[in-house]
């Protein structure tokens, strides 16, 4: 699986600079977690990365292709988006017809023998029951638009996987579930994977490398380890207290 690379990166939204002259680089097949407050900018990475914005300056390669003027499409990236993102006049499954779960396979003209049986193990995998299959999205609640955004992101096997925050509206069991499904999952597809979270724990519990951001800036790269023995600065610093006041509850 390919490399990510950005290069002197930086977005603006009017007068806010969103990620400020970011360089960073996530190896072939890792799991690499950025964490930080919110509005620190990383959302907005993983959108510049699957191309749903552009950048103002800077380049993105994947692999050893730039990749800032190509579509979503051709560059080979499955995002599970914060909010959803699910056609909400789709139901999440339908053998005879598109739907959330489905889409993709239908239009990579899978069989349709060959999408029941992938839709029925990832639905296994992820926890979605089949009394949800005839829902809309509107008709589920958080938690289980959640895990469908999870499922359909991975019916196809990515080259590069984003996740923003998947974990944020789950309960604990699921939450622990779907964290540690999300770990053999990237075991199992060997996709380069780049997961935003703003909870450290989370970050420490998954992640071969962890950046943590602020103000759209790289403040510190390192594995959980190395970055919770030696933080960098006092930003860093306050953030792993957060994380020690978490352990002790």
């Amino acid at each position: 699986m390919p490399k990510v690379t950005l290069k002197n990166v930086s977005k603006r939204f009017g007068k806010v600079l969103a990620v400020d002259n970011l360089s960073l680089d996530v190896e072939d097949g890792e799991l690499f977690v950025l964490v930080g407050p919110n509005g620190c900018g990383k959302t907005t990475i993983l959108r510049l990365i699957a191309g749903v914005i552009s950048p103002d300056e800077g380049d993105i390669f994947i692999g050893n292709i730039r990749v800032n003027d190509l579509s979503p499409t051709q560059r080979g990236v499955r995002m599970v988006f914060q909010n959803y993102a699910l056609y909400p006049h789709m139901r999440v499954y339908e053998e005879d017809k598109y739907s959330n779960l489905s889409f993709a396979l239908k239009i990579s003209r899978y069989l349709p023998e060959n999408i029941r049986e992938r839709i029925e193990q990832v639905s296994v995998r992820i926890g979605i029951s089949k009394e949800l299959y005839s829902r809309k999205p509107k008709e589920l609640s958080a938690g289980q638009q959640q895990k469908v955004a999870v499922g359909r992101a991975i019916t196809l096997p990515p080259k590069v996987f984003l996740l923003d925050e998947p974990l944020v509206h789950l309960d604990p069991p699921a939450r622990l579930k779907i964290r540690n499904e999300i770990k053999s999952l990237h075991k199992e597809l060997k996709a380069t994977t780049i997961y935003v979270t703003n909870e450290l724990p989370e970050a420490f519990t998954i992640a071969d490398r962890v950046a943590v951001l602020k103000e759209g800036k790289i403040v510190q790269v390192g594995k959980p380890q190395e970055v919770y023995e030696h933080p960098t600065n006092e930003f860093v610093s306050d953030f792993l207290k957060a994380y020690e006041m978490f352990r002790r509850i």
